[in-house]
């Protein structure tokens, strides 16, 4: 009887193990975040989360999850601050990525961000086996100061 070794491929479900430190996840999923710390627990406020997308790894409780939050800082209390922020838990260890900018900032940090944070979490994802998906989303036009309206004469 052959062994599996033999068998020249190994079976699909043979567990693998890699040795990732903090400082990794960081070089190679976090290098365009404005912030960047590890951690025992969750730097997130759940009061302030706008939306919150998690991949989980049920048995060994390890997870990566993106949440998109809005606050303000004590000290500059007049300032709206938006965040995407990646938390990736690997064992009891949590590695953070922040991607912040002022609320009022131009669409384009908006879509800048978005688009990096988005990219670090698809590729977070990997290490639990798991794949994302993009999908559209219709955002509503705002106003942001109160426009004139034109009258005929």
């Amino acid at each position: 009887m052959a062994s599996e070794i033999d068998s020249g491929e190994p079976d699909w479900d043979t567990p693998l193990s890699l040795t990732i430190t903090p400082g990794l996840i960081i070089h190679a999923l976090m290098g365009t975040a404005s912030a960047v710390h590890t951690g025992w627990s969750s730097c997130i406020d759940d009061t302030l989360v706008l939306s919150n997308q998690a991949a989980m790894d049920d048995q060994a409780g390890n997870y990566v999850r993106l949440v998109e939050q809005e606050f303000v800082e004590e000290d500059q209390p007049g300032q709206l601050w938006h965040d995407w922020t990646l938390e990736i838990r690997v064992g009891s260890v949590l590695t953070t990525g922040h991607w912040q900018f002022a609320a009022n900032a131009h669409p384009s940090e908006w879509e800048w961000n978005a688009r990096e944070a988005g990219r670090a979490f698809e590729r977070a994802c990997v290490l639990l086996g798991r794949r994302v998906k993009r999908i559209f989303a219709v955002e509503e036009p705002v106003q942001l100061e109160e426009v004139p309206r034109a009258s005929r004469h």
